[in-house]
């Protein structure tokens, strides 16, 4: 027997839990680990924790308590389990939540990341599958960290690239949920690891009513990111995402095969993918500038037009 209390659950494929603990508060319960993406182990942990903490931003609320999940061989250097934890803890001192514990297990590989529990109130709660037609889709993140962090392994992207990738996937989401609180969001959610295609299809839902329209160029990417899909030096969860979304994306003849595919690229810590209303675009990403932060408008929200998600 389902609990009423529980807003959202396993079910809708959301970001995150939502169970009603009174009138005026919803507990917002999320969470995520996984293995290093980059060499520097501060630079790890405030990654995974950015990236725990963003399903909470996505539902548009605030988070409040993390714990540390955390496994790493009985070899690692305590130094360096070090640095993981004090980027976790510095990431999410920034975004206002307190680390109240945690646990650790012995694993052969490292593994890190947070249980999250933020709050909201039950109204303003904001669901992934829920968009309203005629809103615009705006992303707050560009793409390419899948990529990014693949030709990284081998040593073929610049210094530059690199470090604007780790900054990234570094980057809470804090901004660019604060920012739009004030304005009629009709859906949300944050680009992970099914790329903007999988989330987007998410999003478009399964009742045949809703397409999302994006323009191919449109889509802003991390530097070096199309270089390295054009050479095709993309992660295996790209083609595991393709296929995943399958036949309920379209594609026109002119999207050039590596923007396609940088659509579908797994991103760590990605952006916030929103739909709002066309007046509320332009306040919002002044909104984002004056945060020092970029949104970018790529897509629209249309009644049906045959396939879940079409790429213009």
């Amino acid at each position: 027997m389902v609990d009423e209390r529980l807003l959202v659950g396993y079910d809708s494929s959301d970001d995150a839990a939502v169970y009603i603990a009174s009138e005026e508060i919803a507990i917002i319960q999320t969470l995520d680990f996984f293995p290093p993406v980059v060499d520097d182990p501060y630079d790890f942990g405030r990654i995974a924790a950015a990236n725990a903490i963003s399903d909470v931003y996505a539902m548009g609320a605030t988070p409040k308590i993390a714990l540390n999940l955390l496994c790493f061989s009985n070899c690692l250097s305590l130094a360096v389990v070090r640095k993981i934890l004090e980027g976790g803890a510095d990431k999410c001192m920034e975004a206002g939540a307190i680390i109240a514990g945690g646990h650790s297990i012995e694993d052969e590989e490292v593994k890190y990341g947070l249980s999250v529990m933020g709050l909201c109130h039950p109204d303003k709660i904001r669901r992934n599958d829920t968009p309203r037609h005629g809103d615009v889709l705006v992303l707050t993140k560009p793409l390419g960290t899948g990529a990014l962090s693949t030709g990284a392994k081998v040593n073929l992207i610049e210094h530059e690239s690199e470090r604007l990738m780790v900054e990234t996937m570094a980057r809470l989401n804090k901004n660019a949920c604060e920012a739009s609180l004030a304005l009629d969001v009709s859906a949300s959610t944050d680009i992970t690891g099914f790329g903007l295609m999988g989330h987007a299809s998410e999003m478009a839902g399964n009742d045949n009513q809703t397409t999302l329209v994006f323009e191919s160029q449109l889509i802003p990417l991390l530097p070096q990111a199309i270089e390295m899909a054009t050479d095709g030096i993309l992660p295996a969860g790209a083609y595991r995402n393709r296929h995943f979304v399958g036949d309920r994306a379209s594609f026109a003849g002119d999207v050039p095969l590596a923007i396609s595919d940088l659509m579908f690229d797994p991103q760590t810590s990605g952006g916030l993918l929103l739909a709002m209303r066309e007046e509320d675009v332009e306040p919002y990403r002044a909104a984002m500038r004056a945060l020092g932060e970029e949104a970018w408008r790529i897509g629209k929200v249309l009644p049906w037009k045959g396939v879940p998600i079409k790429v213009i």
